[in-house]
């Protein structure tokens, strides 16, 4: 994978103690942020040549790839750096928990494990479309169509209104998760995303 990004000469670490750039990384399907590290040149150069996260240890004083030891690595996804060209943003998609203690963030509780759960659902529909695997209820509906889809998420939104007007709390919730699933189906067939809603939701808001 060829990662585009600026060059380290390009960064301004000079504003930084031992040259050492902080790097943000954040989870691409869910926008959890997963940890905070530091990278030198040597370990910037790595990572986007490998694509895998490197960073530079300030205790031990040499490089580490995350997942060298544990298995959990970070596949690079994209590499943006802030205006003051001082810190990173990498997006990335973890294979295993991102944290020594077998969370998904550095970050414990400030950072719920269900945060983003539709968007990374939203990333498995996706790639179940892409796949189209056998035995797959989601490959199924896209084998379907358009119009089988749309007739589940109809289906799913009455059965929503029907708990919620009932004053079922705990089951509109199991409806609407039903719905949102099948809508997310619905969006990936006819090629759109959460994405677009959210543009058209700012548009209307601004």
């Amino acid at each position: 994978m060829k990662i585009e990004a600026k060059s380290f000469s390009e960064l301004s670490v000079e504003k930084q103690p031992d040259g050492l750039v902080p790097a943000v990384i954040q989870d691409n399907r869910t926008l959890q942020v997963l940890m905070l590290g530091y990278m030198n040149r040597e370990a910037y150069e790595k990572s986007l040549a490998e694509g895998r996260v490197t960073f530079y240890s300030r205790t031990r004083k040499c490089l580490w790839t995350k997942g060298e030891t544990s298995g959990n690595w970070l596949e690079i996804v994209s590499v943006a750096v802030d205006c003051d060209a001082d810190t990173l943003l990498i997006r990335v998609i973890p294979h295993g928990p991102t944290c020594h203690t077998g969370s998904k963030s550095c970050f414990g509780a400030a950072m719920p494990q269900t945060e983003g759960s539709i968007r990374y659902l939203q990333s498995v529909i996706s790639s179940r479309h892409a796949a189209m695997p056998e035995g797959s209820y989601t490959a199924k509906l896209f084998n379907a169509g358009v119009n089988k889809i749309a007739q589940k998420v109809g289906e799913e939104a009455v059965e929503t209104v029907i708990e919620a007007v009932a004053g079922n709390r705990d089951a509109m919730i199991y409806e609407a998760s039903d719905l949102i699933y099948h809508l997310l189906v619905l969006l990936e067939a006819t090629g759109c995303s959460i994405a677009d809603l959210e543009q058209e939701l700012a548009r209307r808001h601004a």
